[in-house]
């Protein structure tokens, strides 16, 4: 009686594949073998692949984003310039930090500046009691924008206390992001809102069509208390990052505490995802004070998207690694390079620069270990140094070079960082912050395995299979 049915599903599955894969072809990516793993996952997986396709690989956000962007900048004219005496003249720079300033200002259309203040924060007990702290003495404007926060012990602390503010007549805005939050739910989000707490999701989300794409997330966390103290760097909100989690154990991360003229850099990413987000402005008057003196640290905060001609951090990743001269250390909760990256290492290491890198070892996600693993045999060959945390839970995302340069942000060394995600980072031509970075990497490398050359090249046929068989949807993980 259904005798038709098996053909008529073959050729409806014929059809649908045939009409995607060309939809594939005829997208621009910036990644040849992202367009290569979606075509293999359309053939592969008849129907199943057209459905992940359709909810992860469209970008259909990016023309909104994209508009309401230049719709900002049409009234960005109005920002208070940065006082002369805080933008940073390159004749202050060495050699290798003007040119990482340089390949910085094109891509994020930002400036280094000077007089920051810079505090390192590695111990997550330290940050939260930072941010409390800041909060808590917020006299006008509290803003937050976070990937992930939880609606658990340290969560719920934090957003008691950002009702309290509320109440006391300071103005505060909550951006998150809908899937990485997505545990936050309206009764818990009920009270910010009595208080009068603006609070929205990040695009997608909005509309319906955009609710479709999962892929492209805001994975920034931003605190800016006053336009004078900001917070950014690998922490989100939640109790396993207070290491308080079974299953992640210790948990290792980076984060920054600034005040300074890079805080009103931080809080112009804000006001545009706010805007984004909202349609709404922030105003100019209450969030972009003046900014004062408070260090010595030369800073620019960059930013990176999907909406942006180019990748930024990819691009800055490159760039580092191709200036230095004597070593480089990356710290990455998750390592997936792109091939250039992977190259770009090799020729780092092969050309005797010192190679380090310090990865997640069992705690972190099968799928990404075993894809970023794939990329060890040509590193080893050309001589970097690769350890996996065991310790607990790698989560910081750090970068030195030749003890004088450093970045610290949201951005891994992955393909959804460079290409997918909406991140921001922290560049800093400081020796004593680099310094500093770099004895928290030897305390790190210490709590980690080494990955031995001889031995890794003796590894189990299978072992090989899992790294090659993630490997091939690397860009797309």
């Amino acid at each position: 009686m259904f005798n038709w049915l098996p053909g008529t599903l073959a050729v409806i599955s014929f059809v649908l594949q045939f009409s995607l894969v060309s939809v594939v072809l005829l997208t621009k990516r910036r990644q040849e073998t992202a367009t290569v793993a979606w075509i293999i996952t359309i053939i592969t997986l008849p129907y199943i692949g057209a459905i992940l396709y359709l909810i992860f690989g469209i970008n259909r956000v990016e023309s909104t984003v994209k508009h309401r962007l230049r719709a900002w900048r049409r009234l960005s004219h109005r920002l208070p310039e940065l006082s002369e005496r805080h933008l940073l003249d390159s004749d202050r720079l060495t050699p290798l930090q003007s040119n990482m300033a340089k390949v910085a200002t094109r891509l994020a259309e930002s400036r280094p500046t000077m007089h920051n203040r810079v505090d390192l924060l590695h111990d997550a007990g330290i940050a939260f009691d930072e941010i409390e702290t800041a909060i808590r003495n917020a006299r006008s404007t509290i803003h937050l924008e976070y990937y992930i926060w939880q609606p658990d012990k340290i969560g719920t602390r934090l957003r008691d206390l950002l009702i309290e503010k509320a109440r006391a007549g300071v103005k505060v805005r909550f951006l998150y992001d809908s899937i990485g939050s997505l545990r936050l739910s309206r009764r818990f989000i009920a009270p910010m809102r009595e208080a009068g707490i603006e609070i929205s999701a990040f695009v997608p989300g909005r509309g319906w069509l955009e609710s479709w794409s999962l892929n492209l997330r805001n994975h920034r966390k931003i605190i800016i208390v006053d336009g004078e103290i900001g917070f950014t760097g690998g922490m989100n909100v939640g109790d396993e990052y207070l290491s308080r989690v079974p299953h992640f154990g210790h948990w290792s991360d980076t984060h920054l505490r600034l005040m300074g003229p890079s805080v009103l850099q931080l809080q112009m990413i804000f006001a545009e995802d706010w805007h984004c987000a909202t349609g709404r402005e922030i105003s100019w008057q209450d969030d972009f004070p003046r900014p004062e003196t408070h260090g010595h640290v030369e800073a620019q905060v960059v930013s990176g998207g999907p909406h942006m001609e180019d990748s930024v951090f990819q691009s800055l990743f490159f760039a580092a690694i191709n200036e230095a001269r004597h070593h480089i250390t990356i710290t990455t909760g998750y390592f997936v390079p792109t091939n250039a990256l992977v190259v770009a290492l090799e020729c780092a290491a092969v050309r005797g620069v010192k190679v380090r890198l310090l990865l997640s070892g069992a705690k972190g996600y099968w799928y990404t270990r075993m894809a970023g693993r794939s990329s060890y045999s040509p590193l080893l060959r050309a001589g970097a140094e690769i350890w996996e945390y065991n310790r607990g839970y790698l989560h910081s995302k750090t970068l030195t070079l030749d003890g004088e340069y450093s970045l610290v942000g949201s951005p891994n060394f992955d393909s959804r960082s460079v290409f997918l995600n909406f991140e921001v980072a922290v560049a800093m031509y400081d020796k004593g912050i680099a310094e500093q970075l770099n004895s928290q990497f030897e305390i790190d490398v210490r709590q980690a395995e080494p990955i031995e050359k001889s031995l890794w090249f003796k590894r189990s046929r299978w072992q090989k299979l899992q790294e090659n068989w993630a490997r091939m949807f690397a860009p797309i993980l």
